[in-house]
């Protein structure tokens, strides 16, 4: 009986001692509360002419993009706040040095997913590269729907919450989250209207989650912890 209470006794430690992960994280808000399909146009159909004008877009992002953009968008593939780093610009912006940040952002990633994923499943856009096989995409292929999109959804709530983190550099956090879902359509996986779609999506979701309590009690301590690691002064 005390081999067995040692055992849950270091059972329990390891659990509160641990770090929380992405997968493990908790959304802030789901598609319960945010329903983008009460919120969105839904996609253009894809025989009109809209998808085959977005398709040239694409085609010709295809043919033009230069080596640098398309090792860019590839990395954009991750969908993770460190990807704002050449933005910070500072080589303590790091998972190990922020903790508290990095298990906040976990659940931003979270939560774009559970707002983002049940209207993908309803409208079910077919990626570009299934419409066309001229579409020649750079990062790993998705089975989920293309409208709207998930990367630039994330991409435009970090930029948002990171930039209210740091708002010294909110023109560059906010131009790199743009920059951020434009490379979708670089990389190939996606059209212009998924990204405006995306874009709107994450504007709601920030302006929601900003007036939940937990959110708030977060931010404060991720952005506390930021600031004080990238030895700026506390705002």
């Amino acid at each position: 009986m005390r081999k067995l209470a040692n055992i849950l006794a270091v059972t329990l430690l390891i659990a509160l001692v641990s770090p929380v992960f992405a997968e493990d994280a908790k959304p802030f808000a789901d598609a319960t509360e945010i329903n983008l399909l009460d919120l969105l146009p839904p996609p253009p159909a894809d025989d009109s002419a809209q998808t085959r004008a977005e398709l040239g877009e694409i085609l010709t992002l295809q043919v033009t993009r230069t080596p640098e953009e398309a090792a860019l968008a590839t990395a954009d593939d991750a969908e993770e706040i460190w990807r704002f780093a050449n933005v910070i610009n500072n080589p303590k912006f790091t998972k190990e040095n922020l903790p508290k940040f990095s298990a906040f952002f976990d659940r931003i990633v979270a939560t774009e997913g559970a707002v983002i994923d049940p209207a993908k499943k309803f409208w079910k856009r077919p990626r570009p590269y299934l419409y066309s096989d001229l579409v020649k995409p750079i990062v790993e292929l998705s089975k989920s729907g293309a409208y709207p999109s998930g990367h630039t959804t994330l991409g435009t709530v970090m930029g948002i919450v990171l930039s209210n983190m740091v708002p010294e550099q909110k023109a560059a956090i906010m131009t790199r989250a743009w920059e951020y879902g434009h490379n979708r359509m670089v990389a190939g996986v996606h059209y212009a209207t998924d990204i405006e779609a995306g874009r709107i999506s994450g504007t709601v979701i920030s302006q929601t989650i900003m007036t939940h309590d937990d959110f708030k009690a977060e931010f404060e301590a991720a952005k506390s912890e930021l600031r004080t690691v990238l030895g700026l002064t506390h705002a």
